[in-house]
């Protein structure tokens, strides 16, 4: 890929999370969107300013962000915005945020950053090429033991629509893991799944802005990506990242069958 734009692609990525960094002390303007689905002033400024930005760098791509979506949908090239992924943690001042963004060209990621501002840790993916943490190469890790496997998850906005399958699969998981996290922001489980800091990462009810730039790294960096059955795809129900080590055995623990 063009060096060119992936430099500005980054740099738009690093200036998106000076954002973040500027605002952390301020005071939390906070509108619900749902009954616990926020978004904050912050989350409106990173995505105005990618919005403004990222079609600069490739003539005729579009924009899908979080706030101001119209579709599911990207287009043939089109940059995917989440501008703050973990605004529940962000108005609490917990530190797992992340600006996550992602070029969907051809009917996939392309290019991929994930970028935790108070953490300054900046991951980013290109197709083919790799994927790096801070400028380092990263790789998944090579833990081929469900006892020994640390597993991550989440909870859907619509939990309490789901309860018993959330709360199932839960349970099968950490009764045959090393124990199971919950982070609190899709991009930032992802990120840690291709750094090997985690092994696996499972959850339902995520929408593209969510895992498109996510999906990419794990990739990259030696994982794999999938649903609960088969290939994922933008919009899956559910997304199974690992190492790929413990893939087919963490989606056997997710198939819950007549358990509920």
């Amino acid at each position: 890929m063009d060096k060119q734009l992936v430099d500005g692609f980054l740099d738009c990525v690093r200036e998106a999370g000076r954002v973040v960094r500027e605002q952390w002390n301020d005071p939390r303007e906070i509108v619900f969107k749902g009954r616990i689905d926020l978004v904050t002033q912050t989350d409106l400024a990173v995505e105005r300013l990618l919005s403004e930005r990222l079609p600069g760098l490739l003539p005729g791509s579009s924009v899908l962000a979080e706030e101001s979506h119209t579709t599911l949908v990207p287009g043939d090239l089109t940059w995917i915005v989440d501008p703050v992924d973990g605004t529940t943690n962000y108005a609490h001042r917990i530190p797992m945020v992340a600006v996550s963004v992602a070029l969907w060209r051809g009917g996939r990621v392309e290019l991929g950053a994930v970028f935790l501002p108070v953490m300054d840790e900046l991951f980013w993916a290109v197709r083919g090429e790799g994927a790096f943490l801070n400028g380092e190469r990263i790789r998944v890790s090579a833990e081929a033991v469900m006892q020994s496997a640390l597993i991550a998850t989440g909870f859907p906005y619509s939990f309490y629509a789901e309860i018993d399958e959330v709360c199932a699969r839960l349970r099968r998981v950490l009764l045959a893991s090393q124990g199971i996290r919950r982070m609190g922001a899709a991009a930032v489980d992802l990120a840690y799944t291709a750094c090997g800091r985690l092994d696996g990462y499972y959850e339902t009810g995520l929408k593209p802005w969510d895992t498109a730039a996510g999906w990419l790294l794990v990739e990259e960096a030696g994982g794999r990506v999938s649903a609960l059955d088969g290939e994922y795809a933008l919009g899956s129900h559910m997304i199974v990242a690992t190492n790929g080590a413990v893939h087919d055995e963490l989606q056997e623990l997710l198939r819950l069958g007549d358990e509920v």
